[in-house]
C-alpha cells in the first residue's frame, strides 16, 4: 500500500488523488488528439474533460451514499466527506450526463462523441482503479491464492473484525483471524480495463453506424463488471445473488446489444 507517493516540505501527495489527475490528464490529451485531428478546437476537450469529472465526482458519490444507506445515518459527515466511495457506475451516469449538457450546448452530435469517449471511459476507469489499488480500498473478497494481497491500513483494513462488522454476509469461517489476504480486483479490473480500451481504440476509426462503439463499450464494461462484482465485497441484493452494480450492468448490457442489433437512423447532422 502506497496511499502517500511522496512529500514535498509540507505538500502532500496522495496516490489516489494523483492516479484521478492521471486518469484526466491522459484522457483529455487522447481526446483533445482526436478533437483535433477530426477539426474541432482544442477547448471542447477541455470542456468535456472539467464537465465530466464534475458529473463523474459527484455521481459516484452520490450512487455510493445511496448504495451505503445505513452506514451514512451512522457516520453522514464522515461518508460525504471521506476520500473513498468514487463509484465507477455513478460516475458513469453522471458524467454522461455533464457531456450530454455540453454537446447540447455546442450543438454537437451526441452519438458521434460517445464513439470518440468510448475508449477513453475505459481508460480513465482503469487507471483510477490503480489509485485504488494504492490506497486499499475496493478491494475483493478473502481467498488463499497465492497473488492475494493484505491491506492493514486499507479503506476499510481488509481485517477479520472488519469482515464481520462492515461485511457480514461474506463467510470469512474458513480464515484465521487477523488481516486477511484478499482478492486484487482493482488490478483485475486495470487489466481488463487495459485490454478493452485497446480493442476499442484500434476500431474507433473504422465505424460505420453512429453509437455502435459506445454501445459496444457499454456491452464489454458491464461484462467486466457484472463479472468482478462475484469476488467484490459487494450486498448481493437480487435473489441474495447479484448486486446493485450486477443489476446495472446487466442493463447496460441490455442496451449495447439491443442498439447494436437495432441501430439508430441518425439525420445526416447528427452522423457528421
Amino acid at each position: 500500500m502506497f496511499p502517500v507517493l511522496f512529500e514535498i516540505g509540507p505538500i502532500t501527495i496522495y496516490s489516489f488523488g494523483f492516479m484521478l489527475v492521471m486518469a484526466f490528464y491522459t484522457t483529455y490529451f487522447l481526446l483533445n488528439y482526436d478533437l483535433q485531428r477530426k477539426g474541432y478546437q482544442e477547448k471542447l476537450a477541455s470542456d468535456m474533460i472539467f464537465w465530466a469529472a464534475i458529473g463523474g465526482i459527484l455521481g459516484s458519490k452520490i450512487y455510493y451514499l445511496l448504495e451505503n444507506l445505513d452506514q451514512v445515518i451512522q457516520d453522514p459527515f464522515g461518508m460525504i466527506f471521506s476520500g473513498s466511495g468514487l463509484v465507477f457506475l455513478g460516475g458513469l451516469m453522471g458524467g454522461t450526463l455533464a457531456v450530454t449538457i455540453v454537446l447540447r450546448k455546442n450543438d454537437l452530435p451526441w452519438l458521434t462523441f460517445a464513439d470518440i469517449v468510448a475508449p477513453l471511459l475505459i481508460l480513465g476507469y482503469g487507471i483510477g482503479r490503480i489509485g485504488c489499488f494504492l490506497v486499499g480500498d475496493d478491494y475483493g473478497i478473502p481467498t488463499t491464492l497465492p497473488w492475494g494481497v493484505s491491506f492493514p491500513e486499507g479503506l476499510p483494513p481488509s481485517t477479520s473484525s472488519v469482515f464481520s462488522a462492515y461485511y457480514p454476509w461474506i463467510d470469512i469461517s474458513g480464515f484465521e483471524p487477523g488481516v486477511l489476504s484478499v482478492h486484487p480486483t482493482q488490478l483485475y479490473e486495470f487489466t481488463a480495463a487495459l485490454l478493452i480500451f485497446f480493442f476499442l481504440w484500434k476500431r474507433r476509426n473504422d465505424v460505420k453506424i453512429a453509437g455502435s462503439l459506445f454501445f459496444i463499450y457499454l456491452i464489454l464494461a458491464g461484462l467486466e463488471r457484472f463479472s468482478v462484482e462475484f469476488i467484490r465485497t459487494n450486498e448481493k441484493y437480487l435473489f441474495d445473488f447479484f448486486s446493485g452494480s450486477q443489476i446495472i450492468s446487466i442493463l447496460m448490457m441490455i442496451i449495447g446489444t439491443y442498439f447494436l442489433l437495432n441501430p439508430i437512423i441518425t439525420s445526416e447532422k447528427d452522423a457528421s
